[in-house]
C-alpha cells in the first residue's frame, strides 16, 4: 500500500511551459495563475521532494515561430531563451512570497539577476531544500526547452521528470477537438515515437529512453494533481521503458 505521507519520488524535475503562466490571456505573466503554480510546487517541496523546474518562454516569444516569419533561426532562438528567464524570475518571486525558497540558475550569464548554471551549485541548492528554476534553455539555439528539461534531469540525478500540460495526460488524439480521444495510462518511449504522440520533442523523448528517467504527464490546472503524482497516486499518463505490472 503506497504511504500517502511520503513522497513517491525524492527528486522531481518539472517542465513547466511559459504559456501555463500566462492564464486566459495566453501572453505575458497573469498574477493569480503565477502564485497559484508556486503553491503546487510549495506543496510538494513541504513533502520533502527536492524540486528542480525548467520553464519556457512561449508566453512571450517563440523562436521557432519568429523564424518562419523570417527572422534569423540562431537570433530568434536567443531571444526565446531570454524569455524563459524572464518566466524563471516570476516563478522565483511567487515562490519567495510564500516562504519557499527558490534559485534560478541560468544558462546564459547573467550575473546581475540570476546564477549561472553549475551542475555542483544545482545539486548543493536541492540538498538545501530550494527549488532550483533552469532559465535559458540548454545555452545553444536551435534545441527545445524540453530537451533542455531532459538534460537537466538527468544531470541533477532525478527520478522522474514531469510534463506539465493543459489536458490529464496523454491520448490518441487531440482530447481538445476529439471528445472520443482514448487516454493511455501508461506508455512506453517506444509507444510515444513509432505513434508520434505529441508529448515532447523526438530528441527529449529518446534522450529519456536512453537513460531510463520516466515522463509522467498530467494536467496541471487542476489543483493537487501534481502533489497526488508525488504521493504516489494514479493520475495522468506514466511513460517509461517497460510497462509496470
Amino acid at each position: 500500500m503506497t504511504d500517502k505521507t511520503s513522497p513517491a519520488w525524492k527528486r522531481i524535475l518539472l517542465k513547466l511551459s511559459g504559456e501555463s503562466l500566462a492564464g486566459g490571456d495566453k501572453f505575458g505573466i497573469d498574477g493569480g495563475k503565477l502564485g497559484t503554480t508556486a503553491s503546487e510546487l510549495k506543496a510538494i517541496v513541504d513533502l520533502g521532494v527536492e524540486l528542480s523546474v525548467v520553464v519556457g518562454g512561449g508566453n512571450f516569444f517563440r523562436g521557432m515561430k519568429a523564424a518562419a516569419d523570417g527572422m534569423d533561426r540562431i537570433g530568434a532562438d536567443y531571444i526565446g531563451m531570454l524569455a524563459t528567464v524572464m518566466n524563471a524570475l516570476a516563478l522565483q518571486q511567487a515562490l519567495e512570497a510564500q516562504n519557499t525558497p527558490a534559485r534560478v540558475l541560468s544558462a546564459l550569464s547573467i550575473s546581475g539577476v540570476a546564477e549561472p548554471y553549475v551542475r555542483p551549485r544545482a545539486l548543493k541548492h536541492l540538498k538545501k531544500g530550494r527549488i532550483v528554476i533552469f532559465a535559458a534553455g540548454t545555452g545553444n539555439p536551435l534545441f527545445t526547452t524540453d530537451t533542455a528539461a531532459s538534460l537537466r534531469a538527468l544531470e541533477v540525478g532525478a527520478e522522474v521528470m514531469v510534463k506539465a500540460t493543459r489536458v490529464d495526460g496523454v491520448y490518441d488524439d487531440d482530447p481538445e477537438k476529439n471528445p472520443n480521444a482514448i487516454k493511455f495510462n501508461q506508455l512506453t518511449f517506444d509507444d510515444v515515437l513509432s505513434r508520434r504522440l505529441k508529448v515532447m520533442d523526438a530528441t527529449a523523448i529518446t534522450l529519456c529512453e536512453e537513460n531510463n528517467l520516466p515522463i509522467h504527464v498530467l494536467d496541471m490546472n487542476t489543483a493537487g494533481n501534481l502533489q497526488k503524482m508525488a504521493l504516489g497516486e494514479v493520475v495522468g499518463t506514466l511513460i517509461l521503458n517497460s510497462p509496470l505490472s
